[in-house]
């Protein structure tokens, strides 16, 4: 399929920062608390809401995210109340997607109901493994036995469900995977994520990997489990749309869709990031100072950098890349105000087609399967 022009929308992202425990793989701005003052944040995050609808009025919103942390730990009330607020200030969309984050514990499975009353039409579970003795190796507060039963609760509540599991952990085999995987896929909804476990600086698993205390699969086992992913998801009609997401035709989640298609969005609360009118913002990251920021200034925005054309273009490539159906020449001028071809090396490009990492048309480019393996290279070689 070549690529074509699509419309990125426009996204609201809300970020709960508050978690039961960490997680040792987890790098997000997530915080373990025992207690949350739930009006104070409420208020909080309504206030900067409004600081942001006016420098984006007027704008119709195609998608909220409920991201974390864990966001299912926040009242339904403030849930209901931000949905609310957010239609008060932008126009929305008949279809508007609403999507919170939630871990199949069965506290917050318990709360399911309340959160679609207050207008989650989307669900994404952290579910990450279906066995218990990897579940305790993540570090997740669920076993796979909670995990069944919030899927199931998730399909009658929630009119689009989606979860995630982690691939390539220690011990485990390409055939160990495609077992896995094939039973997740009698359990999936219209959507699923699949990622692969990377080790990330500043996570309980550095020192422990650094130290020996676990190692993960040999690298081609890693890209055969990759292959895979692929080739089993698309057989069960969730074929891959991006690196990591696969979904039935039309359930692709909207709101990620804007992040990769390069649309503008709003970040509001503890270090979540924002793209406006070409502006790339990001909010304190520490969870007691932004609260105190908000309350005493109505946001709490720490930067706020006009994006020049070479790091737009560098971006946009960036996260193009990672959509099965690449990088449409159109769209990325309609929203860089560059032409592709201008910020692409010619020659950069002509050995990554070459060497079967990329194919090229004149409607765009787009990465092959193998050059999805190798993003981050792929992106440095072919910018001018």
């Amino acid at each position: 399929m070549l690529p074509t022009l699509r419309s990125p929308g426009f996204g609201i992202y809300i970020h709960w920062p508050f978690c039961l425990s960490k997680c040792p793989y987890c790098d997000f701005n997530s915080h373990a608390a025992a207690s949350i003052d739930q009006p104070r944040w409420r208020a909080a995050l309504l206030r900067e809401l409004g600081h942001f609808a006016a420098r984006k009025p007027m704008t119709e919103v195609t998608s909220i995210f409920f991201g974390g942390g864990t966001p299912s730990l926040m009242d339904p009330a403030t849930a209901a109340a931000l949905v609310e607020r957010v239609a008060a200030l932008w126009p929305t969309a008949a279809d508007l997607e609403v999507t919170l984050e939630a871990n199949p514990s069965t506290v917050e499975a318990g709360r399911f109901r309340d959160f679609r009353a207050a207008g989650i039409n989307r669900l994404s579970l952290g579910v990450q493994a279906l066995n218990d003795t990897d579940l305790r190796f993540l570090g997740r507060r669920h076993d796979a036995a909670e995990a069944l039963a919030a899927l199931e609760l998730a399909a009658k509540v929630f009119g689009r469900f989606s979860f995630d599991l982690i691939y390539a952990r220690p011990g485990q085999t390409p055939e160990s995977w495609r077992d896995e995987l094939g039973r997740a896929l009698t359990l999936a909804g219209d959507h699923l994520s699949m990622y692969q476990l990377t080790i990330e600086d500043g996570t309980a698993f550095a020192p422990a990997h650094a130290r020996g205390d676990f190692v993960l699969p040999p690298e081609d086992q890693q890209a055969e489990m990759f292959e895979i992913t692929r080739d089993l998801t698309a057989a069960a009609g969730l074929p891959a749309y991006e690196v990591s997401n696969h979904a039935r035709p039309g359930a692709e989640c909207r709101h990620n869709l804007t992040y990769w298609l390069g649309g503008d969005y709003v970040g509001i609360g503890p270090g979540a990031h924002g793209r406006l009118n070409n502006t790339a913002t990001r909010q304190h990251r520490a969870a007691d100072i932004w609260l105190k920021r908000v309350e005493e200034n109505g946001h709490a925005t720490q930067e706020a950098e006009e994006l020049d054309p070479a790091i737009r273009a560098e971006e946009l490539v960036m996260m193009g890349l990672r959509l099965v159906d690449g990088i449409a020449a159109e769209t990325f001028a309609a929203v860089s105000g560059q032409s592709l071809w201008d910020v692409l090396d010619a020659g950069g490009v002509a050995r990554m087609v070459t060497g079967g990492f990329l194919e090229k048309s004149a409607a765009g480019i787009k990465a092959t399967p193998a050059g999805m393996l190798v993003l981050n290279a792929l992106t440095a070689e072919i910018l001018t």
